[in-house]
């Protein structure tokens, strides 16, 4: 691809994924929007949290801009980062021994075509049973505290996991199969 490819977000694991997907000369210019929006659904929140960034960047970029946003569902009940440890211990609780749902938004806007096309993925995960120490002795490392759900499951909490069903770099913040078939689209 010969244009500029932006990341809308300043997480080092979607870069990561961008990486292994092959696309290697991004730029990373985070977008600092409010997530404060609407009542909505888990998709269509992260649907317009996506879209929100991507039309922000690509105010003042030319290029391919790539933004996601990645929530937590647990029922209705939206997680995103938690706000202090307390919070963390509160989230992991709820998910402990339940299955939830992991939703990103995806919105891809090509500057030069004015295009935008906007989607979602989700994936259902289950944790097993997680005791008071499992969770304190975690939130003790600091890995949870930037993470949707108040974990990653990349990280230590891959122990959390007793299965998922789904994509599992939707679940690290970015679905890479539906990126590329996105990606594919906007050609």
């Amino acid at each position: 691809m010969d244009k500029q490819i932006i990341l809308a977000s300043a997480s080092p694991r979607r870069a990561e994924i961008l990486e292994k997907m092959g696309i290697e000369n991004f730029i990373v210019v985070p977008a600092a929007i409010s997530e404060d929006i609407e009542s909505c659904g888990p998709e269509e929140y992260v649907k317009t949290l996506a879209k929100n960034k991507a039309v922000h960047i690509a105010k003042d970029n030319e290029g391919i801009i790539i933004a996601a946003d990645t929530i937590v569902a647990l029922g209705d009940a939206i997680l995103g980062k938690p706000k202090d440890e307390n919070d963390a211990a509160d989230m992991l609780k709820k998910l402990s021994g339940n299955m939830h749902s992991v939703y990103t938004g995806i919105c891809i806007i090509d500057t030069s075509l004015k295009e935008m096309i906007c989607d979602h993925e989700k994936t259902d995960v289950y944790f097993r049973r997680l005791s008071e120490k499992e969770i304190d002795e975690y939130i003790k490392t600091g890995e949870p505290m930037d993470k949707a759900g108040a974990y990653g499951i990349q990280g230590r909490a891959c122990s959390f996991i007793k299965r998922i069903e789904g994509c599992y770099y939707n679940v690290m913040g970015l679905p890479a199969a539906k990126l590329h078939i996105l990606l594919t689209a906007l050609r």
